[in-house]
């Protein structure tokens, strides 16, 4: 799951993300509005975190525009303000979900969690190819029934490779799909990675390199 957190406090944004990241998620931050109007217009997220209370464009206002565009994430509203009235004012706004400040980092996942299996892709939960099943909600992977020990980024790589059903991913699109906006483009990670996940997954070899283009399953 790729998620945008749209906070003007940045330590708490980076603490948001940190806790996201730790879950699996790959997380980009965003400080203002006009900042994350422009990142959601250069990345597909599936869900995104948006604070009420920003500098520049309003909160309300990212919202609206972005639901009028049809960019396609689902978007948890994030405020200090939580009285009905507000919780209301927020969904109305075009907001899929409301959580108020203080939060717990446990609701703040399941709460994405929930709205992730509700986004437009339609992924299923739990993925099967071959012999691998992937339980997205719980991160555990197994290969015929034994249990795998995957980093998140791990998991993230063979999540996109079974979601694909078969097709090729570039390793562009693996980066961009699991890994953080600030991560290096022509950094090895992918390579690295997918090196480190076909020796977990063990034989016979499921993951085939598509020369010139990348990976698929």
């Amino acid at each position: 799951m790729r998620v945008l957190v749209i906070e003007d406090e940045e330590e708490l944004a980076g603490m948001i993300a940190e806790g996201l990241r730790a879950a699996g998620m790959a997380a980009d931050v965003a400080l203002d509005g006009g900042r994350a109007m422009e990142m959601a217009a250069a990345a597909d997220y599936d869900v995104l975190v948006l604070d009420r209370d920003l500098p520049g464009i309003h909160g309300d206002a990212v919202c609206r525009m972005l639901g009028t565009s049809g960019y396609p994430a689902r978007i948890l509203m994030l405020t200090a303000a939580g009285s009905l009235s507000d919780i209301v004012d927020g969904l109305d706004q075009g907001a899929d979900d409301y959580l108020s400040k203080p939060f717990s980092y446990a609701e703040l996942i399941a709460r994405l969690q929930a709205l992730a299996r509700r986004g437009p892709s339609g992924t299923p939960t739990v993925l099967e190819r071959h012999d691998l099943r992937l339980d997205t909600l719980r991160r555990i992977a197994e290969r015929d029934g034994r249990l795998l020990r995957l980093t998140p980024k791990e998991l993230g790589v063979l999540e996109a490779l079974m979601s694909a059903d078969g097709a090729p991913l570039r390793a562009r699109d693996l980066l961009e799909m699991v890994w953080d906006c600030d991560t290096d483009p022509l950094s090895t990670t992918v390579k690295v990675t997918v090196h480190q996940l076909r020796r977990k997954l063990g034989d016979p070899p499921v993951i085939e390199t598509v020369p010139g283009f990348g990976y698929r399953l």
